[in-house]
């Protein structure tokens, strides 16, 4: 359940939307523009790109979601599928450089430019800026596009502005939009908006007015602006770490036992991927998983364990494979029932009992047989603003907001608590975010403690293969960094609830 799962108020609202204005969107109508995505341009693999990206502009899509049924329903595979991911993906994690840089170039805020042509110059902007992408192929497919898309009255502008471009590096145009070391400038020329970097840098506690703050503010953003890899998750007791990266051919994880790196490759196309044996998953993930089996607990507890908040499963079925080997069982809990059946196509022939209810209610539960004393692990993925899984969303930095982290915190703080009565006294919560933000990590966690009497453990304790990285300044917790640990920028805290848990 951990993550982000529905679009800002601020994006719902259009804010990020090109407004209506004179000049060619004014005589573009929507249906037309709907209607026209039938059309192609003759480039099969960037019309799958720009249907994509017209996608998110006018349906507020998921990127991620929409490019893999894409490029099936197109027939495209192999190095053509890895191309068309690099142009969705990267210019859908530049946006924000990349209005900048078209609005200087254009002479006209990115407010005033037909939304067919505005993407399309996205794209053929992000190749000319940040692919090795031919200067010329750039500017006549993106023209192409705006042709096939019904906006051909704007080809002559979308031809002159991306020329314009190719006339200067592309580092000078970055200098010219994001010239000074402020953090403006600093998240303007990594892809990100103001409010994430500023949240970074508390989370890493450096002081970006410094020069040693900004150097690692800049990695921290660069990094997170890069494409990632491939994790695979090897399910415990079932195949090794080792013997996946052998037939996979990929690379042994530095700090998960069980995580294999893949440069390339359609991951459900493995083997053990098909089988169960193995899953996609980020290694952050799986170091959460693994302190959710390995942090002690009294040795006369009940093996019965609770997955808070599972969808869509990942978790789940790692620990449940992990709970095989203790004759333990694991109960998952997820509000949406779409997910929870998710977690049930996950979950397949592992000790797991799906039930469909709020975390936060679990005596409403009627399926949920809560154990007499207490659950003795409890994991607790809570949904989150999702600014540590920017890579892997990358539509994501543009569509959030600050304004979205407070209503977060409240449910966060909501479910830490049901999950720490649900435990037993001697058993462990394991609390976690797919967010660096302060307010959703550390300060949920201190708040909820300090209210209950839980005690906080230092996690780092029981995951020695973190021990040569940066965990030492953020004891009592791990908080993990994509420049870093290549890993999403992950959060997780143990807790040991009170003997007697204090009222709510």
């Amino acid at each position: 359940m951990g993550g982000f799962r529905a679009r800002s108020e601020s994006a719902r609202s259009g804010e990020h939307k090109p407004a209506k204005a004179t000049g060619y969107q004014q005589r573009r109508p929507e249906h037309r523009q709907r209607k026209s995505r039938a059309k192609g341009s003759g480039d099969k693999v960037r019309d799958v790109v720009f249907g994509v990206l017209r996608a998110v502009t006018v349906d507020d899509a998921f990127g991620n979601l929409v490019l893999p049924k894409a490029l099936r329903e197109a027939g495209i595979k192999g190095r053509d599928a890895a191309f068309a991911t690099e142009l969705t993906y990267g210019t859908l994690r530049a946006r924000g450089l990349l209005d900048a840089i078209i609005a200087d170039a254009a002479g006209r805020p990115i407010e005033k430019i037909d939304s067919v042509a505005l993407d399309a110059l996205r794209l053929g902007a992000y190749q000319i800026l940040r692919t090795r992408v031919e200067n010329h192929a750039a500017v006549n497919t993106s023209v192409e596009l705006v042709k096939a898309h019904g906006a051909g009255q704007a080809s002559g502008f979308v031809n002159g502005v991306l020329r314009g471009l190719t006339r200067k590096k592309p580092e000078t145009w970055i200098e010219r939009v994001a010239p000074g070391n402020e953090l403006a400038d600093i998240s303007l020329r990594n892809a990100h908006p103001e409010w994430i970097a500023q949240v970074f840098a508390e989370s890493l506690g450096v002081d970006p007015t410094t020069e040693e703050g900004r150097s690692e503010l800049e990695y921290a953003l660069a990094a997170d602006d890069a494409r990632p890899i491939v994790h695979l998750a090897a399910r415990p007791g079932q195949i090794s770490g080792e013997e996946l990266a052998l037939i996979t051919g990929g690379t042994e994880g530095r700090f998960s036992p069980y995580a294999v790196y893949l440069d390339e490759g359609a991951p459900g196309d493995i083997a053990p991927v098909r089988e169960g044996l193995a899953s996609v998953q980020d290694e952050g993930s799986q170091l959460i998983a693994l302190a959710t089996t390995r942090v002690p607990v009294a040795a006369e507890l009940p093996g019965r364990w609770l997955d808070l908040c599972a969808g869509p499963g990942g978790k789940t079925a790692f620990i449940a494979s992990a709970a095989l080997s203790e004759q333990a069982s694991v109960d998952a809990v997820e509000i949406a029932q779409h997910r929870a059946a998710l977690i049930e196509q996950t979950v397949r022939e592992l000790p797991v009992r799906v039930h469909v209810g709020d975390g936060r209610k679990l005596e409403e539960i009627k399926s949920l047989n809560i154990p007499e004393g207490g659950f003795t692990r409890v994991l607790i993925d809570a949904p989150c603003s999702g600014l540590g899984a920017l890579r892997r969303r990358p539509e994501a930095r543009w569509t959030k907001s600050p304004e979205d982290v407070p209503p977060l915190v409240t449910l966060q703080r909501e479910l830490l608590t049901s999950g720490l009565a649900a435990a037993a006294p001697g058993g462990v919560v394991i609390y976690s975010t797919c967010s660096p933000h302060p307010k959703e990590t550390t300060d949920v966690v201190r708040s909820v403690a300090a209210r209950t009497g839980a005690e906080i453990l230092d996690v780092t304790e029981y995951l020695p293969e973190l021990a040569a990285t940066n965990v030492a300044q953020t004891k009592p917790f791990v908080q993990l960094w994509p420049h870093i640990h290549g890993t999403d920028a992950m959060f997780f805290a143990a807790l040991r609830p009170a003997s007697r848990p204090a009222d709510k």
